[in-house]
């Protein structure tokens, strides 16, 4: 019997070789990049909170609000992994995995998280501002409401810590495209580029209580450290210390079959006179995903 599919320690390989090609793609194709995937996931944004902007069910049934919500949120991620555009919440567990590995500098790992944020952010701002903004997206209640009541309750009342313990959930849940995402959308976690939709439109449309100065201080900095500790400790240094640590000296065993149909073991060192798989790393930026593989 044979499965189409990737080993877990196969996966981690892919992902150590797609975070070398990300951290080492040209600086300006980097940025224009995250500045796709910020507008990309802007407009999952905005679909959501269209679906808050029901002021009977939010009273009676906010559970089932939030539940479509985040079922319809993962959308964008999907754009954004079928266009190759680059998260920087993505780079957080792609180009940590690379660097572990020794296949990416540490300096070029943190160079890529700053342009993919700064993308990220840019992208992020363009639809509030030009779309949703200057469009009158939002301008109409119940609309402007639920903008602003999802970016108040976001930012205002939360405290620090809370924000940032949701960051690492949040990233840590998006090892996975759409149910994982769906699950950290639904239990209110915090994702920093999706807050650069949220917090800058509830501004926009007029939000009491939230300025620049605040959302610097709780909508970025903790959701950004936050999502750091996610995608790259909970996830990139978790996964590369599981299978890639050590990969030449630690005993592997191979999921394949032998001709009698039985689980054969094999060593590090059988497994190094091998023929290893030929892995293309695929553009695509958000969801830590499987890539093409072939011999």
């Amino acid at each position: 019997m044979t499965f189409d599919a990737l080993s877990p320690r196969e996966v981690i390989e892919a992902v150590s070789n797609t975070g070398a090609h990300k951290g080492n793609m040209r600086l300006d194709k980097v940025f224009f990049s995250a500045v796709s995937a910020g507008c990309l996931l802007a407009f999952a944004c905005g679909t959501t909170l269209s679906t808050n902007a029901t002021p009977w069910f939010q009273e009676n049934a906010p559970g089932l609000i939030r539940t479509i919500g985040a079922l319809v949120f993962p959308y964008g991620l999907c754009m954004i992994l079928l266009t190759g555009a680059d998260l920087c919440t993505g780079s957080f567990m792609f180009t940590t995995v690379a660097a572990l590995h020794r296949r990416l500098p540490w300096y070029k790992m943190l160079l890529h998280w700053a342009v993919t944020f700064l993308g990220n952010l840019a992208g992020s701002l363009f639809v509030v501002a030009i779309i949703f903004g200057y469009g009158n997206t939002f301008s109409a209640e119940p609309f402007k409401s639920a903008a602003i009541s999802f970016a108040t309750k976001k930012q205002v009342a939360p405290e620090f810590h809370m924000i940032f313990l949701r960051g690492i959930g949040c990233n840590w849940l998006i090892i996975g495209i759409w149910l994982p995402t769906f699950a950290f959308v639904s239990l209110g976690f915090d994702h920093v580029v999706a807050n650069m939709t949220f917090i800058p439109l509830g501004i926009w449309l007029g939000a009491p209580h939230i300025t620049t100065g605040l959302y610097i201080w709780k909508g970025i900095i903790p959701t950004l450290l936050g999502n750091i500790i996610g995608g790259g400790v909970f996830c990139g240094v978790y996964y590369w210390y599981m299978y890639l640590l050590d990969l030449n000296t630690l005993p592997l065993y191979s999921e394949r079959k032998d001709r009698s149909g039985s689980m054969t073991p094999v060593s590090s060192s059988e497994l190094a006179n091998t023929k290893q798989p030929h892995v293309e790393p695929p553009s695509g930026g958000f969801g830590h995903h499987n890539p093409h593989i072939h011999d």
